[in-house]
């Protein structure tokens, strides 16, 4: 009888620490803040060059390329002047990039402007707000906003074959619009 009642016990923490290692995979592999297409984009929390609050909901009927950037970021380099590309071949057209910095010192975005300039509105979050929001866990992460204000993509990194898939999802969603 007691070798029956201990196997239970066994049988019956076994199916515990299955059940917990579950909900930690789960909730490690789903964070509640990241976002993800066909959701709502959050409103950012951030502040334009000019020193005025940056929101989303300005954009309102726009397609909007949020970036997430850092000045000690490499490939966010390679990142910009595509961006500039895009916003000329594409802001005609409906198409508005936001990249929103992260660091928290806003001289080093500064110097890294110095160097890589845009040609699209950048906005400075440097309390790191934003990011949580959106669920980015690197840099550069970009999320492409339809103009209804729905998620269309979501992007982490930037190299070069990146380019033709993230124009051709720019495209798209500026198709949608019309």
């Amino acid at each position: 009888m007691r070798k029956r009642t201990v196997m239970k016990n066994n049988l019956w923490a076994a199916r515990l620490l299955a059940s917990v290692a579950l909900a930690a995979c789960a909730a490690a592999a789903s964070p509640a803040a990241a976002v993800a297409p066909g959701q709502f984009a959050p409103e950012i929390s951030a502040t334009a060059a000019g020193g005025q609050p940056l929101r989303l909901g300005s954009f309102q009927g726009q397609v909007v390329l949020l970036d997430f950037w850092a000045s000690w970021c490499g490939p966010c380099k390679k990142s910009f002047p595509w961006m500039n590309e895009m916003q000329a071949k594409y802001g005609p057209a409906g198409l508005r990039i936001v990249a929103i910095n992260l660091d928290e010192r806003r001289e080093d975005a500064e110097h890294f402007l110095a160097q890589v300039p845009a040609k699209f509105t950048i906005g400075f979050d440097t309390q790191g707000k934003t990011p949580g929001l959106f669920g980015v866990k690197g840099m550069p992460s970009s999320v492409l906003i339809g103009a209804n204000g729905f998620i269309d993509s979501v992007h982490a990194g930037f190299r070069d074959e990146d380019a033709a898939v993230l124009e051709q999802r720019i495209a798209r969603a500026l198709e949608a619009r019309r």
